[in-house]
């Protein structure tokens, strides 16, 4: 009887064993290879993504494009991974990019007009990868390829050649008309019926800028269109951070009377929203749908935001690679903006039609018929980022400069 159950016992391991090992010869891999949660079917392709200023918990640009990535990788069998350099400079974010090239990846998904600095040095040693870039504009490389080959760049696009300096052969890079947003913004925060207004910027580059000036068009718009007066206070934080000091100037806005300020720098809006709660005060986000994130901070607190497509494009572009349509996409720096009048949630700039908090005096109707005007080309709004806008009487301006 003891045999008969020995020999049961290793009849019983045998089967364990077989059934570990699949039960045939064909070994398949692990699913969960680098680090994804999901089977890996297109070996063809790897993406990783770089973390600029932010990381991948921003609640903005990085957490975005981070979501997006990651999207597109599950649906699509791609392995995926992301990388947060150690510090916040050129050489540090050239680290983390080759350190991913070395690792096999062949896409990489660069979000903020930093990278310029890394591409101009990495993209022509890696000629078989894919770099994508969002909101690296022409300046940008401009000024970091000019820079590397020792002249001085003066800041105009028009009197450089590009080709002279830096080779985009591997390269896609998108940009968007923030002033286009900006400007529904502000425009809308006036229909509203405020007239306290403010502008908290992350750092004065130009993405940023185009938001503010295009917020301030839209504002003064609405005013002359009511015959209001209206009031602006303006200022930059010096980075994409909330912090105990910007929460003092805020403090000082909403309790002297600023109804609603536009947070426009990733994490910077925890200072406004900090500020606003103090006061009943309400916030305008950016770049993503941020009323979740920011009503968390007071039922209510989020009027609009001033959204730029970054997940749409990531997801896209992606998809373009994958499907072997690089050639529509390389050496190529486009800006995005409207590509309808009829449907505002096609373009690559909008407000929100959900969470937009809309009144009876200015509607989602109001609203696409504001954006069919601006697609057609009957309200235009400046992109120019030399100086701020000139405003009518109905409007004035406080600019304050920057915090840091």
């Amino acid at each position: 009887m003891k045999r008969f159950l020995a020999l049961l016992l290793a009849l019983c391991m045998v089967f364990a064993l077989c059934a570990c090992n699949g039960g045939d010869s064909g070994k398949k891999e692990d699913p969960k290879a680098g680090g994804n949660d999901w089977e890996i079917t297109n070996k063809e392709y790897k993406v990783a993504m770089i973390t600029d200023y932010g990381d991948i918990t921003d609640k903005s640009f990085n957490q975005t494009t981070y979501e997006a990535c990651k999207e597109f990788c599950k649906d699509n069998g791609v392995a995926f991974k992301y990388y947060k350099p150690t510090d916040n400079n050129t050489d540090a974010r050239v680290k983390s990019t080759e350190q991913a090239i070395s690792e096999g990846y062949n896409v990489i998904v660069m979000p903020g007009y930093a990278f310029a600095g890394t591409l101009v040095q990495v993209a022509p040693q890696y000629p078989d990868v894919k770099f994508v870039a969002l909101d690296v504009a022409l300046g940008d490389l401009l000024e970091a390829a000019v820079g590397a080959a020792g002249e001085e760049y003066d800041f105009d696009p028009s009197n450089w050649d590009l080709a002279d300096y830096f080779d985009m052969s591997n390269v896609y890079c998108a940009v968007y008309q923030e002033e286009l947003c900006g400007y529904m913004a502000g425009y809308a925060a006036v229909q509203f019926g405020y007239t306290k207004l403010g502008f908290l910027g992350g750092m004065a580059v130009p993405a940023v800028i185009r938001y503010g000036y295009g917020f301030v068009q839209g504002a003064d718009a609405a005013a002359q269109e009511l015959d209001k007066q209206i009031e602006i206070n303006y200022v930059y934080g010096g980075q994409f951070f909330g912090d105990a000091d910007i929460t003092a100037v805020m403090d000082t806005w909403y309790q002297g009377g600023t109804e609603v300020v536009f947070a426009c720098g990733g994490g910077i809006y925890t200072s406004a929203a900090e500020a606003a709660a103090k006061a009943d005060g309400k916030v305008i986000g950016v770049d993503v749908d941020q009323a979740a994130i920011i009503d968390e901070n007071g039922k209510g607190m989020t009027v609009t935001s001033a959204m730029k497509g970054l997940a749409p494009t990531t997801i896209d572009t992606l998809k373009g690679i994958v499907a072997g349509n690089w050639d529509k996409y390389a050496g190529k720096i486009q800006t995005l903006g409207l590509v309808s009048g009829e449907d505002p949630t096609l373009n690559y700039v909008q407000i929100p039609m959900e969470s937009t908090q809309w009144t009876s005096d200015f509607g989602k109707e109001d609203y696409i018929a504001l954006v069919a005007k601006m697609f057609a080309g009957e309200i235009t709004v400046s992109n120019d980022t030399s100086a701020m806008p000139k405003v009518s009487a109905n409007t004035t301006i406080d600019d304050q400069g920057k915090i840091k």
